[in-house]
């Protein structure tokens, strides 16, 4: 996920050695294989090869944005857990009343969407 969100904030692709640089807790061994997860998993591909000092290197951006992710993500947790489950532990561990009551919106206005199908 730190990875990804590098390379979600960045404007432009970006080589291992430059997501490194991004952050002071990641080396480049744990980046060089989250990128290859993440190109397996499709969601980055290869921008373009690049030289970083004098050996060629390749550049990765996203093919996913972060609200995909994170749609993707909710799909798979669904799979280990019920959606009461999920939703009733992120209601227990939040603390920013803003945040419930947002959420509180959003339950509303999905039921009124559904009375209204």
């Amino acid at each position: 996920m730190q990875v990804m969100e590098i390379l979600w904030n960045s404007p432009e692709s970006m080589t291992a050695s430059a997501i490194v640089q991004k952050s002071e807790d990641l080396q480049i061994n744990t980046v060089q294989a989250s990128l290859r997860s993440l190109i397996k998993k499709e969601y980055i591909k290869v921008e373009q090869i690049v030289y970083s000092g004098t050996v060629l290197t390749r550049s990765y951006t996203p093919i996913i944005s972060y609200n995909e992710y994170l749609a993707m993500s909710c799909e798979k947790l669904a799979h280990f857990s019920s959606p009461f489950a999920i939703m009733a532990n992120l209601v227990d561990e939040e603390t920013d009343e803003q945040v419930l009551n947002e959420l509180e919106e959003l339950i509303l206005k999905r039921k009124k969407q559904l009375r209204m199908e």
